[in-house]
């Protein structure tokens, strides 16, 4: 990979979203990395393939795409999802297990790229192998502790694939929490938050694990960015959605990158709104975006 400075990183799961209509890549570390090069920030994906057609097919693929990355190759079949789109557009998922991006490899490489990372992106998902969940937490470590480094935690609750140690551990380590509304349900639950609604669980969160920023998105009911020092608010474009798989990670990149390259909360949670509308629109979720969003 190559050799930059203030890498903005996509650590987890790198896969196949087999779809209605074939498959697409996938896997929300991919997409957060891809999304934010197209702002002209240098993304980086970090995951693993097996030695296997399906690896080498995304290897090349991210090539295609100029996406940079670290992408290990280790003993393990490439992940494979299956989903299927409802008649909302909205995807199920049916993950298998024991695949590649379950043992992303700690490696000096891995070592010597945290040490050049501004921000990072991972998720709960790719934390339920010991073998990633201990890399993604020594990448965490490795990383500059200054006060503009992001550590962001996208929480992509999916199956069974999580604990309240792995949520607990996670939101700890981070200092931006994603999360939307049906995650936040659970997570309180788990957690014996019993505030009177939505609003109030993110005020707790926030103040309970020290946060910049939490965002709480809600599907066609709008998206929130809550902070210690206010609120911000956007209403959800109304488009006509081919299907959502990958609209949250486009969000969460775009408002990163956006955060990153200087703008403010209520910009970029603008920038954020309207590059998940438009991702909406697109079948798959890594679409190229238009210069009118990245610009």
């Amino acid at each position: 990979m190559k050799e930059q400075q203030n890498l903005v990183v996509g650590i987890g799961e790198a896969l196949w979203d087999m779809l209605p209509e074939g498959r697409k890549i996938g896997g929300a570390p991919a997409n957060f990395a891809y999304h934010v090069s197209q702002f002209g920030l240098p993304g980086c994906v970090v995951s693993a393939v097996g030695f296997d057609e399906l690896g080498t097919e995304i290897i090349e693929n991210f090539t295609s795409r100029g996406l940079d990355m670290l992408m290990a190759e280790v003993p393990y079949p490439t992940g494979t999802v299956q989903v299927e789109v409802d008649a909302a557009g909205i995807p199920q998922y049916q993950i298998r297990e024991n695949v590649a991006w379950d043992n992303i490899p700690f490696t000096d490489e891995l070592n010597d790229m945290a040490r050049r990372t501004r921000a990072v992106c991972f998720g709960s998902l790719a934390q339920r192998n010991i073998v990633s969940r201990t890399t993604i937490d020594r990448f965490i470590d490795a990383m500059p502790v200054t006060d503009d480094t992001l550590i962001v935690f996208d929480v992509n609750l999916r199956q069974n694939f999580y604990t309240e140690e792995i949520l607990d551990s996670s939101m700890k380590r981070c200092n931006i929490l994603k999360i939307n509304d049906e995650e936040l349900v659970i997570v309180s639950h788990m957690f014996g938050i019993s505030d009177i609604d939505l609003a109030a669980t993110c005020h707790t969160l926030l103040e309970r694990y020290n946060l910049k920023m939490l965002i709480l998105t809600c599907g066609i009911n709008g998206s929130y960015v809550f902070t210690p020092c206010g609120t911000s608010f956007k209403p959800t474009p109304l488009v006509e959605v081919a299907d959502t798989v990958g609209a949250g990670d486009s969000f969460t990149a775009a408002f990163i990158a956006s955060i990153l390259k200087g703008k403010s909360v209520e910009d970029a949670h603008h920038t954020a709104v309207q590059t998940s509308a438009y991702v909406c629109t697109c079948q798959g979720a890594m679409p190229q975006l238009p210069s009118t969003l990245t610009d």
